[in-house]
């Protein structure tokens, strides 16, 4: 198939990209700036100009495609709502302008605050959009499921870890540098699930594939580690004590991240890997946190 991936050269997105582009699938991703069009050409893929704000960018990229793959996010914190917003805007065009195709689209979401238990499941349905997690991708994407649209949503965990990472880890690390220990929330027993990149990017490229409309999948490769031993690793790399710290005493540490780093997100992935046939291959977190340069 040729696929319009979008996020096309982001952490998770150039993963997704590469393992099309290895499978056979053409790839036309899209680009925001210059340096984003030259990073495709680089991995060979085809370049299509354009941004998520550009909701005429999104339709066009869709009518030269077979497919849509979506994993644009701004994971700017501070502007939260905002970049939810502008995500739902453009999942909702990507859809509209598919409506009827048949045609697949695969769009990126989470499973914070979303398990009714101690583990999230598949089957799990997303929570409504609220001012405390604005995010709606999953919403906004399965209205077209009744549309002609062969609508699956990819449910990422809070670590998605590898090369180049960005995200809630390297924060954790930059925040235990910053003020000279490494802490976790009460007891730490609250559990992260995690996947490394490359094996995330293998359920996009298995529900492309073979995913039925409406499904739900979880790119996850460990149900959830303690955030003790995320703290402990971090703390032994740095050299910095590990300590317990309140509720309370996290946002002086953590800043934005402490609702995070206090959670429960832990998940499943028994029905993907059943119905995919997906088993991750790659490094586990507490192991890529000591071999893939997170402390360079």
């Amino acid at each position: 198939m040729r696929v319009f991936v979008t996020g096309a050269t982001g952490f998770v997105g150039s993963a997704v990209v590469s393992e099309l582009l290895r499978a056979g699938h053409a790839v036309l991703g899209l680009a925001r700036t210059d340096e984003a069009a030259a990073a495709l050409h680089k991995a060979g893929a085809g370049v299509h100009r354009g941004s998520m704000e550009d909701l005429d960018s999104l339709r066009a990229g869709v009518d030269a495609a077979d497919g849509v793959i979506h994993t644009a996010f701004n994971h700017d914190f501070s502007r939260f709502a905002e970049n939810a917003r502008t995500e739902s805007r453009a999942v909702d065009a990507l859809g509209e302008a598919l409506r009827g195709s048949e045609r697949p689209l695969i769009v990126t979401s989470g499973f914070a605050m979303l398990s009714a238990g101690p583990v999230c499941v598949e089957t799990d349905e997303p929570i409504p959009p609220s001012d405390r997690y604005p995010r709606a991708s999953e919403a906004t994407a399965m209205k077209f499921v009744d549309a002609g649209v062969r609508v699956s949503v990819v449910r990422l965990p809070p670590t998605v870890h590898g090369q180049g990472d960005h995200g809630f880890v390297p924060r954790v690390i930059a925040f235990a540098r910053q003020h000279g220990v490494s802490p976790y929330i009460g007891d730490g027993s609250n559990r992260w699930a995690a996947v490394h990149r490359y094996d995330a990017a293998h359920v996009f490229r298995l529900a492309l594939e073979r995913a039925a409309s409406g499904g739900r999948y979880h790119a996850v490769a460990e149900e959830g580690i303690p955030f003790r031993q995320i703290a402990d690793t971090v703390g032994k790399q740095l050299g910095v004590s590990v300590v317990s710290v309140s509720k309370e005493q996290a946002p002086a540490h953590f800043e934005w991240l402490a609702p995070f780093v206090g959670m429960t997100m832990a998940a499943s992935s028994e029905r993907t890997r059943e119905t995919l046939g997906w088993t991750p291959s790659h490094p586990e977190l507490l192991a890529d946190l000591r071999d893939a340069g997170y402390f360079d």
